[in-house]
């Protein structure tokens, strides 16, 4: 009878332990760990930046390039002193020489933090002449919250080589004759930027960009503006 009792009373209490047990451990005491949200890693401080883009090149004067009436001198006979004098047309323009060009280029960049990058670009447009530019530049860009785009703005200060101006002239002998002259430039001229642009990234490697900037030559008249748009790697 003892042993029974014992028994019974053992049983009673592995229930009652079993039974706190089921409360203690129940879905209504637990604590539910919610999943911890995405960190926002589509653009990040030490990153190193590669664009690829083609461009769209237009001069910063008027259609005409501003041409300007020179004088121009031409021999009347081979050998003489004798010479006639005619008025040509001479383009202020003395970079890109033409109303519009197209071409491409790269840039590579190394972002420090988020929002500040030093970088270097190169370009190539086929104007009048094959014309390009090489630039150091500083970049700001400002990710809009957790999404995937940013705005930026960036500068830069570099040379640009290969211009050329043009000369049209009446022809002395047939004043109805008219010949365009090409000047090349072999020297380079320092070139300034400033512009801004978008960028948009499918994953946190790869990404899409469009933008536009100013360059400034050495004269207003050689000043220009270029369109951009392609697409950018992030490492």
């Amino acid at each position: 009878m003892k042993k029974f009792i014992s028994t019974f009373i053992i049983l009673c209490a592995l229930c009652a332990l079993a039974y706190t047990g089921t409360d203690r451990y129940s879905g209504k005491d637990k604590e539910i760990m919610q999943p911890a949200p995405p960190p926002c890693e589509w653009y990040r401080g030490n990153e190193w930046d590669i664009s690829i883009w083609g461009a769209y090149a237009f001069p910063g004067n008027d259609g005409r390039r501003n041409p300007t009436d020179v004088a121009l001198f031409h021999e009347a006979n081979e050998g003489s002193d004798n010479h006639e004098e005619n008025v040509g047309r001479i383009s202020n323009d003395r970079f890109l020489n033409k109303d519009d060009a197209w071409g491409g280029g790269v840039d590579f960049k190394y972002f420090l933090c988020k929002y500040f990058g030093i970088g270097v670009e190169g370009y190539g447009l086929a104007a009048r002449d094959t014309v390009g530019g090489v630039l150091g530049t500083l970049t700001l860009r400002y990710p809009i919250g957790c999404s995937r785009w940013a705005p930026y703005i960036f500068g830069g200060i570099g040379g640009a080589f290969g211009g050329s101006e043009g000369i049209l002239s009446e022809d002395a002998a047939d004043n109805d004759i008219f010949t365009e002259t090409n000047i090349d430039r072999d020297n380079a001229l320092l070139e300034g930027e400033v512009g801004g642009g978008l960028e948009f990234r499918f994953t946190r490697h790869v990404g899409i960009m469009a933008d536009f900037s100013w360059h400034f030559l050495d004269k207003a008249d050689n000043n220009f503006g270029m369109v951009r748009s392609g697409v950018t790697f992030a490492f």
